[in-house]
């Protein structure tokens, strides 16, 4: 696995200036899939048996234009489409939502108090941190309908307009608003799915549709409208918003051009109708297929869209019980909408389920590669240092894919541990593979620098069981 990571973070060569900054770049790529403490670029470096050297040179890749970070993430969504190239699907399915990386400095660039969204429903928490938004692609694994992987092609820091002060001139409070307003997530996140758009179109993949799945925070008139061609989009919306039929007839002679017709029943009070009947999808989730109850409405409009029809599905809740003897729970019903009111409604379920993945990616990316806590507080640093690892944990993915390491677990689990249940490959699975296979040889090679191998390592075989079972079972 470690070799098909080296293979290809060497794709990201055309990235670099200079020979010895991508040396320099793989080499704490290495550490950050290798560091079990914080991952700082100090923990990088110590992982890879560097604290002893200068680290100046280190903290200086990420400074200027020394690595370029398009071409990085370039590398891994080219990876990602040659590898779904053997799906029967031709859509290309992308997903962008945005995160929160807590920080403790106050010197912190782009560093503000921010709504915690890990607070209770009842009480709004802030918390000081910086604010992300990334995009991914799905990694089909089994085909389009089958489990899948996100994978990050892009990372852009959103840092908060500063709010002038009490004796701020008017000049400088308009000038505050109109940054305010480029620095919006909902303006942002438009301008990232036209750049993936235009990247696509680059990379060859100009007759291929782009199905993005977003969560109700994009959901709305800045996105929708911005929307470039060839792209669909599918995103949450409330429960009791207006929608509107299509326009029976268009007023003669002058006169203005109807874009609504009358008023539509709230999408909650749809889903209480039964004159709307509900039709059966099947989709993969959580481990197999499974069938969903939903309904759908075509040829829909709403004032934020504009003259765009759009399609609404309601998918019923589902039920699930925490255990066999458990009353049976009820999650919550989701109201989606699509820009593509032609499309098909299993593909469009499965599109939105596969959305749940870049929230998994988050989670791994945060508590497991360390991303958000290098110690850095210049304005390039932190936005190129997270966008770095994310980077990595993509190539991570990819390199697991690749080594059908997704296929079945290479590494036995702990007596303790269900081995019956385990659907599915893990990040902590494939981080103990690469980290075993990265520790096993360095021994091999520290061992070969001051020592006979030969002998040395038959002295080694009558400790070699404990010694690799510590390195496979050694967790972050």
């Amino acid at each position: 696995m470690i070799g098909c990571f080296r293979s290809i973070f060497e794709g990201c060569l055309p990235a670099f200036k200079q020979s010895r900054t991508f040396d320099r770049a793989r080499s704490l790529a290495l550490g950050v899939l290798g560091c079990l403490g914080r991952c700082t670029i100090t923990g990088m470096l110590s992982a890879n048996g560097s604290q002893f050297k200068d680290w100046s040179a280190a903290y200086r890749l990420f400074k200027g234009d020394r690595m370029n970070l398009d071409g990085i993430f370039g590398a891994v969504r080219r990876r990602v489409q040659k590898l779904n190239l053997s799906s029967e699907d031709t859509n290309i399915y992308g997903h962008m939502d945005d995160t929160l990386f807590r920080k403790k400095g106050r010197n912190v660039f782009g560093a503000s108090w921010l709504r915690d969204p890990l607070g209770p429903p009842f009480a709004n928490n802030f918390v000081w941190g910086q604010r992300f938004i990334q995009v991914s692609l799905s990694l089909l694994e089994n085909g389009s309908s089958g489990p899948s992987k996100a994978i990050p092609v892009d990372l852009v820091h959103c840092p908060a307009t500063r709010k002038p002060g009490k004796t701020a001139s008017q000049a400088e409070i308009d000038i505050f608003k109109e940054t305010q307003k480029k620095a919006k997530l909902s303006e942002i996140g438009a301008q990232r799915i036209v750049k993936l758009r235009t990247d696509l179109d680059s990379d060859g993949h100009a007759e291929r549709k782009l199905v993005i799945s977003v969560d109700g925070s994009y959901t709305n008139e800045t996105v929708i409208r911005k929307l470039p061609d060839n792209v669909d989009m599918i995103g949450r919306i409330r429960k009791d918003c207006k929608l509107y039929a299509l326009p029976c007839e268009q007023p003669q002679g002058s006169g203005r051009k109807k874009y609504y017709g009358e008023e539509l029943p709230t999408p909650e009070m749809i889903r209480q109708d039964q004159q709307y009947p509900y039709m059966a999808v099947r989709a993969w989730a959580a481990g197999k297929i499974r069938s969903f109850d939903v309904k759908v409405i075509r040829n829909v409009r709403w004032r934020k869209s504009g003259p765009k029809n759009l399609m609404l599905v309601i998918v019923r809740p589902v039920g699930y019980r925490l255990t066999k003897k458990s009353k049976l729970l009820y999650r919550n019903p989701a109201y989606l909408i699509c820009t593509n009111p032609e499309m098909e409604i299993s593909m469009l379920l499965q599109a939105y389920i596969r959305r749940w993945e870049i929230e998994v990616g988050f989670r791994d990316q945060k508590t497991l590669i360390g991303c958000g806590q290098a110690q850095v507080r210049l304005k390039g640093v932190v936005e190129k240092v997270p966008a770095f690892i994310s980077a990595c944990y993509g190539m991570m993915l990819l390199a697991a894919h690749e080594t059908n390491l997704t296929e079945k677990v290479s590494l036995p689990g702990t007596k303790w541990y269900k081995n019956a249940l385990r659907t599915r490959t893990t990040t902590g699975d494939i981080l103990n593979r690469f980290r075993a296979e990265k520790w096993l040889e360095s021994i091999r090679i520290n061992f070969s620098d001051f020592v006979n191998i030969e002998k040395k390592m038959a002295k080694l075989e009558k400790l070699a069981n404990p010694i690799l079972s510590s390195l496979f079972y050694m967790r972050n």
